[in-house]
């Protein structure tokens, strides 16, 4: 998708052009159908592109709306450096997988991997608890054990590291109280309920690299986000 993006914003798949087809993507970026699919479906409802029945999918342009920066937790660990915010390392080090992890990680509960995670400080209270999941091979060579604070992103840390080259995130979010070590660890009142923000997060061919889970007292914050109207 993010191909595509820039593409249409240098000028290659100018307003008003036929975009290539399914099959023509598909063997350009070698992905699967399913991916391109998705990847054409959120670049039409952010108003990208559009289809006309019939004769294809046509470019709109950068739209107004991708201007607007959108609150979205998961990302925003995913590219900013842990040194931007103040934090603890709570946890570091081969875990069981919890069963929504394992599912969005498509592999099977209670097996192994990686998790490293912190609290997040802001004006030195705790904010959100983020937690990071990884196979196992993906964080051996990784400064992931360190309780020092990455000097960059855990996307940029990768790259560098491990080769692995991140393409979009699924993002889930629900609502539950907290457990007792969660209320604990983020200094929360009682009967606050959390905010669980669930990002997957997947190469060009869909396959699961990471999870991230961002946990925000209900107390503490909001979350926005924009879109077009179709």
């Amino acid at each position: 998708m993010q191909a595509l993006q820039r593409r249409i914003e240098s000028g290659t798949y100018p307003p008003g052009s036929l975009l290539p087809s399914e099959h023509q993507l598909i063997q350009e970026f070698s992905v699967s159908r399913p991916t391109v699919v998705a990847a054409l479906r959120v670049l039409r409802e952010q108003g990208w592109i559009e289809s006309q029945q019939g004769k294809g999918r046509f470019v709109r342009g950068r739209p107004a709306m991708a201007s607007v920066e959108s609150n979205r937790p998961g990302q925003a660990y995913l590219t900013s450096p842990e040194t931007d915010n103040p934090g603890e390392l709570v946890e570091a080090g081969a875990v069981a997988l919890p069963n929504r992890v394992a599912t969005l990680l498509k592999t099977a509960p209670k097996s192994k991997a990686f998790l490293r995670r912190r609290v997040v400080l802001r004006e030195g209270e705790p904010s959100e608890l983020v937690s990071l999941w990884l196979p196992l091979e993906l964080s051996e060579g990784t400064d992931l054990t360190s309780g020092e604070p990455l000097p960059q992103g855990i996307r940029e840390h990768l790259t560098m590291r491990k080769g692995v080259r991140f393409d979009h995130i699924v993002e889930q979010i629900t609502a539950r109280m907290p457990t007792a070590q969660e209320a604990k660890q983020l200094g929360l009142p009682k009967n606050v309920p959390l905010m669980a923000v669930f990002g997957a997060v997947r190469d060009a061919s869909g396959r699961p690299l990471a999870v991230v889970e961002v946990l925000l007292p209900a107390d503490r914050h909001e979350l926005e986000d924009a879109y077009p109207v179709a």
